[in-house]
């Protein structure tokens, strides 16, 4: 898969909008966004398309308004030629969305029961703020060279282990910050598997923690030690990666994850759960309150920016089974800074 230094290929390119509240809508605050799938068909080329599915019959918390079956297409590269502007202020980092079009805004509007719109990002990047730009992360003294670096694979779900104990690599790279897409702070959010263990764990023995609440796009395997992710400085993805010569992908990783009520939903009824998946944010915030900056939530994943992609290409490349290695580290943990969102 192409990695751009503005992530991966139609990742948070669209956003749903309130119209009545003039805002930007997140699953924290408007769980029942949490009852749509998606997937591509086509998912590359002029015609790819983006299928949206509802998975209720019926309009959100009224049963007896029922709703078509019916998915809707979305075209993944929109025209925005004379399509209306929508200013939108995300994270105190302001941008210009177009609003695709009455039929779609109609086809959202009417399973949320309320005015919605879908806008497109298209060539209108945020500008990325605080400490999280990665030259920001660069600068700070406390990152070292890892001198014991491991080797795990990239994943999409919970495979076989692959690990092996290499030298370190030497690596000054500072990333690169083109801006931002919808996506909240970063374009890339990494997790291990054996940090979301340990969130399984904190669940009843016959339940398992939905690793796709993390909304991470990339996902690492092999890592020794839960939450060892918290001081990952630097990783390389694939082959070539580590001097640009080939393939592969070098990421910085500049700040934690603050995690907030996401976590809570439950996918199945578009509300908070009423078990204990409905209180793991609660439950790792027992021992994961550990960024100085974001004090009252808990930390899960590190976000990152890629550093470079291979000489003559616009993209570097990625897929799942790649070996990553851990190629800098930092002494301590960041403290994650931007306003309006970390803490004093």
């Amino acid at each position: 898969m192409p990695a751009t230094y503005m992530g991966f290929p139609h990742d948070r390119r669209f956003m749903l909008f309130n119209v009545a509240q003039g805002k930007h809508m997140a699953v924290a605050y408007f769980t029942e966004m949490c009852l749509f799938t998606t997937a591509f068909s086509p998912e590359s080329g002029p015609d790819a398309k983006v299928v949206v599915t509802y998975t209720k019959d019926h309009v959100f918390d009224h049963p007896d308004q029922k709703v078509s079956p019916e998915p809707l297409e979305v075209p993944l590269n929109p025209d925005t030629a004379g399509r209306d502007e929508v200013e939108i202020t995300m994270h105190s980092s302001p941008c210009i969305g177009y609003d695709m079009g009455e039929k779609y805004n109609r086809w959202f509007s009417e399973r949320f029961g309320y005015e919605v719109k879908l806008l497109y990002i298209g060539a209108n990047p945020r500008k990325v703020l605080g400490n999280m730009p990665p030259n920001a992360a660069a600068s700070r003294p406390a990152q070292e060279s890892s001198s014991n670096s491991w080797l795990g694979s990239i994943t999409s779900t919970a495979t076989s282990l692959v690990r092996a104990v290499t030298g370190a690599g030497e690596s000054e790279s500072e990333g690169i910050d083109e801006g931002l897409s919808f996506a909240d702070v970063a374009p890339y959010l990494v997790i291990s598997t054996k940090s979301w263990e340990n969130a399984t764990r904190r669940l009843p023995e016959n339940e398992e923690m939905d690793i796709s609440k993390f909304r991470p796009n990339i996902i690492v395997e092999g890592a020794e030690e839960e939450f060892e992710e918290d001081f990952w400085a630097e990783i390389v993805i694939g082959d070539g990666a580590e001097d640009g010569s080939a393939g592969g992908a070098k990421i910085v990783l500049t700040q934690n994850c603050a995690r907030c009520n996401s976590l809570n939903v439950d996918y199945a009824t578009g509300k908070v759960g009423e078990g204990e998946s409905g209180k793991i944010l609660k439950k790792l915030q027992s021992d994961r309150r550990v960024d100085l900056g974001a004090k009252w939530s808990p930390v899960f994943g590190r976000y990152g920016f890629l550093a470079r992609v291979p000489e003559g290409k616009s993209a570097a490349e990625i897929k799942v089974g790649d070996e990553v290695k851990i190629v800098r580290r930092n002494s301590e943990r960041t403290r994650f800074e931007w306003p309006n969102l970390s803490t004093n």
